[in-house]
């Protein structure tokens, strides 16, 4: 049973939605909202000339979604697992895919990058790096994996199933079959992402799967 805030901001409802109670206004991905009570406006949220050309361009980005004025707000998407992120600190930046994203405080900023090192593979790797104060909600087919990622022992993890990553790690892609064993048929594991440095990075613990989110 949904009982009423006590306090402005995002909670978990279940392990599949979010509520956020909103005094103000709050940002989400479109067509995330599943029900709401309150004086509440949902209006499209323009990214602006130059995230238009970025989100053309790389297919990465959010279409978002601004929910403004004062009342409950509840969001979910395929059914898929919910978690909420802190940024406690001004300068607390986290890059992230898009499709793992659902709703967050308008304190926080996001702008498209390009993964550095692997620009070139298949078109080329960007996602989402958000930086600022405030929760971010976040949705992952399943629970995910959080693994630590230290100097001089590098975290390899598949391009498919990676939901995010510590901003200061460098990155880079990885060829874990020989093209003999290409030729042969392969292990259906060629090129992962290569994280190095100090930080983490977050994994989904599926590829592709009903309730995966999309960007």
């Amino acid at each position: 049973m949904a009982e009423p805030a006590t306090q402005a901001g995002m909670t978990l409802q279940n392990s599949k939605s979010i509520k956020y109670a909103v005094n103000g206004e709050c940002l989400a991905r479109q067509g995330a909202m599943v029900a709401y009570r309150g004086n509440l406006q949902f209006e499209k949220k323009g990214q602006g000339a130059g995230q238009f050309l970025k989100r053309a361009v790389t297919g990465e980005g959010l279409a978002l979604m601004s929910v403004k004025g004062q009342g409950e707000c509840w969001f979910a998407l395929s059914a898929a697992n919910c978690f909420i992120l802190d940024f406690d600190q001004p300068s607390d930046t986290l890059t992230l895919n898009g499709r793992n994203v659902l709703c967050f405080d308008s304190t926080l900023s996001y702008d498209i990058k390009v993964v550095k090192g692997a620009g070139m593979a298949g078109g080329g790797l960007f996602n989402s790096v958000f930086t600022g104060q405030g929760r971010l909600g976040v949705v992952c087919d399943g629970t995910p994996i959080v693994i630590p990622v230290s100097p001089g022992y590098p975290v390899f993890v598949d391009t498919d199933a990676v939901v995010g990553w510590s901003t200061q790690l460098q990155t880079g892609l990885h060829r874990s079959q020989s093209f003999g064993s290409m030729i042969r048929g392969g292990s259906g594991e060629v090129m992962q992402l290569r994280l190095d440095g100090e930080g983490f990075v977050v994994v989904r613990p599926s590829e592709t799967g009903a309730g995966a989110p999309t960007g």
